[in-house]
Formats: C-alpha cells, structure tokens, sequence
C-alpha cells in the first residue's frame, strides 16, 4: 500500500469541487510560486515549525530535544541543519508554539479517514478532493485512494498545477472525476520567473486531458502587477479556448492567509509588499475573461 506524507485533513470545504468535501493535502511541489499559501506542502519531507508569538520559554523543548536542535533566545527556534522531525518537542508544548507539518499515512488510512463524511458528500453532490503541494507527484497514492473512493460512491477531485508526467495523469484518469487545473501564466519566461518552473509541461498536460474528455475546471490565482495583465489574460483565453469544449476558469484573488506560516517555517515571504485585491479588481479581471468568451468564476 502506498505511503504520502500528509499534513492536513479538511473536512467540510466548499471552495474545492462541488459540494461539501474534504480537502487531503500532500507534502512536496516541483513550482516555487512566490505567493503560495502553502509553505509547509513545498517540500516532501516532514518538518517542524515554530509560532514565535506563542512561545513563553519555559524551556521544555529544549530540555526533550536530544539533537541539540533547540536553539536559545527570542529568534527562529528550530536549528534544521540538527532537527530530524522526531517531533518530542512538538509533543512537549504546553503552549502549542512548535508544530509538525506533515505525518505519513498510507493509502487506506487516508480513505478509512474521509470516508467519514461521505453522508455530506451524498447530501451535497460532494466528495473528496486532494491537494498540496502537488499531488501528482504521487500518482499511485492518488490510485489507490481514488480508487477505494470510486468504489464506495464518493466523488474524487485532484488540484493540480500540472508539472508531471503525461503517465502521471494517464494513470489517475480513470479514477478521477474532476480537475482543478491552474494556469497561472501563459508566457514561458515570466512563468519560470515568477514559479522556478517552465510551462511547456503544464500546457501540454492540460491539451492532453481536454483530448482525453476530462472533466476540468481551469484555475487562476491572480497576483496583482505578476499574471492580472492584459497579455496574460488574453493568452490564457487564446490557449483554454484552442483546446475546444466549453471549459470555464475560476479566480482565486490573492490573499495573505499563508504569511504567518513562512515565519513559521523560518522561510523569507517574498509577497510581502502585495496586498489583496479589492473586489473591483478582481471583477474587472473576470469582465476582461468574459470579453475573451471564457466563462469565469471568482472563488470565495
């Protein structure tokens, strides 16, 4: 049975897929977009983070740390180049200041856990979601989850950025009912600036799956003055409408919510100068889709 390092499972979300679902998030993302809201799911392994605002220096984790890994004063508490992730001093808190961002879970753990909800997700057209980080890097966990929620009459969804192997998605296809596929920006150049990654992949991918007949939702986070122009909003419409079908695309405005675990994670938080959008800007990007011929959507 497969095993994924997961830090999170939501239940009750209404902002990833149809209905009421639950929301599995997975370690590990081959893009370094600069506004992720998820630093903790960046990379693979599991790591330990610390709320400074919370610590009171009762000097607990220090004493159970047996790497010497705690480091003194009123800085970032964590020495990573000592931590192993063992966690005795996230159990040893009192003041819940340390924290574990990522546990491993097999397959059917994950499945026994969100089957929980499945008479919200029958009452609501629900299901379960996975997301990240980036989820195909793990296509045979996606299987086997998928497939155990197939079988049981739950809905599946996958969030992705789609920097994977074309097999990658030819092996979670069949099991999959719905993806939420992000463009974030069509020019090459400006994509590899702004996520460390080219998106000749990602596009190929999401041509391929329209080929396939899949059911996807295209997605796009708008960074205000990085993807809100009028070249990528023109270029994004071009490429969803060359794949034919009448795909639409949903906005996701750029919030903040993120920032507190950069600091957590000791990690610089390289959007620190944006701010979210107003609701005006925001609407005058989804007019500017509209205008294309994209059915658009702004997510709440």
């Amino acid at each position: 049975m497969e095993r994924a390092i997961i830090t999170n499972i939501q239940g009750y979300s209404i902002h990833d897929g149809p209905g009421i679902r639950t929301v599995v998030f997975m370690k590990g993302c081959p893009l370094r977009c600069i506004w992720c809201a998820n630093p903790e799911n960046l990379t693979p392994n599991i790591q330990i983070g610390f709320i400074r605002h919370l610590c009171q220096n009762c000097g607990r984790c220090a004493a159970v740390c047996r790497h010497g890994a705690i480091l003194p004063g009123d800085g970032h508490r964590i020495d990573q180049t000592k931590c192993t992730t063992c966690g005795d001093c996230v159990d040893s808190c009192y003041y819940d200041a340390l924290v574990r961002y990522g546990t491993e879970r097999t397959s059917g753990e994950v499945f026994d856990e969100v089957r929980k909800d499945k008479m919200f997700y029958d009452a609501s057209g629900g299901g379960v979601t996975v997301s990240g980080g980036e989820p195909m890097t793990r296509p045979k966990f996606l299987y086997e989850l998928f497939s155990r929620c197939r079988k049981e009459g739950i809905s599946t969804c996958v969030e992705t950025c789609g920097y994977a192997p074309e097999a990658a998605f030819e092996r979670i296809l069949p099991v999959t009912d719905l993806f939420l596929y992000d463009l974030k920006i069509i020019d090459p150049a400006l994509h590899r600036k702004h996520t460390g990654c080219d998106n000749g992949l990602i596009l190929k991918n999401a041509r391929y799956l329209a080929e396939k007949g899949a059911n996807i939702l295209f997605r796009q986070p708008v960074i205000p003055d990085i993807n809100d122009s009028e070249d990528n909003i023109r270029q994004t419409a071009e490429f969803i409408l060359s794949l034919g079908g009448d795909f639409a695309l949903e906005l996701m405005p750029f919030h903040r919510a993120g920032a507190s675990k950069y600091d957590a994670l000791n990690i610089p938080y390289d959007v620190e100068s944006l701010s979210p959008m107003t609701e005006a800007e925001i609407g005058a990007v989804r007019e500017k889709y509209l205008t294309c011929g994209i059915h658009c959507t702004i997510s709440k």
